[in-house]
């Protein structure tokens, strides 16, 4: 069998394979958590893109005081 130098290759291969496996984990996690990338909106948050809508006209101010009024919990 000739082994030569490549030898030493499928040893950085499997370290390289894993480490990226961790990477993509972790990744994962953190976009499962809720932070900017996306997730979960706290309210704050949601009040935010509410008022946002409403000055871009997206809603009218009936439908805006009815959904700050259920986003506040009133």
């Amino acid at each position: 069998m000739m082994w030569g130098p490549w030898m030493g290759f499928g040893g950085l291969w499997m370290l390289l394979v894993v480490v990226g496996i961790v990477l993509l984990v972790v990744w994962a996690a953190r976009g499962a958590s809720g932070d900017a990338s996306g997730g979960s909106t706290s309210p704050n948050r949601a009040l935010d893109i509410l008022d946002e809508r409403f000055a871009r006209g997206e809603i009218d101010e009936e439908e805006y005081r009815k959904r700050r009024r259920l986003l506040e919990g009133s």
